[in-house]
């Protein structure tokens, strides 16, 4: 599972970054065929982070023995999980970007300004996952998972 997840991200990271640092070396290019190149980039991180999140969802289910009842509220529960850590993602993944646009020309102080926003992000999923695990989204992430064991 380990391994999965270390490739997974090894991958993201690459699709992500990657890509931006071919664009950084074709700087002559025209505006056009960068703003064509980015809408790409996009694109296929769209589709990557979709296929991600399947295989995850389907290593999740295939180790998982709930009742019908069980699965009904732990799925529910891990759709809405999935969907607010989504959203924690899509800001990481605009400082990536920004940062990697910058690359060369940034500042000390917006070199800091990254730094911070993306600590603010480690910050609230710190927060997302305090919610789960003390209970406090509907249904109990806890008691859900603790039925299903």
């Amino acid at each position: 599972m380990k391994r999965i997840t270390l490739s997974a991200l090894l991958l993201v990271g690459l699709w992500v970054v990657g890509p931006m640092a071919v664009a950084q070396d074709t700087s002559s290019q025209s505006s056009a065929a960068d703003n064509a190149a980015d809408a790409m980039t996009n694109q296929q991180l769209a589709l990557l982070r979709r296929d991600i999140r399947s295989i995850k969802k389907q290593l999740v289910a295939a180790n998982l023995t709930l009742t019908d009842s069980e699965a009904t509220k732990f799925w529910q529960v891990y759709e809405e999980y999935s969907a607010d850590t989504g959203k924690i993602n899509d800001t990481r993944t605009a400082i990536i970007k920004e940062y990697a646009d910058e690359y060369g020309t940034l500042t000390d102080d917006q070199a800091d300004n990254l730094i911070r926003r993306w600590l603010d992000t480690d910050i609230e999923q710190t927060k997302l996952r305090q919610r789960y695990v003390d209970g406090k989204q509907r249904p109990s992430f806890k008691s859900t998972a603790a039925s299903a064991a």
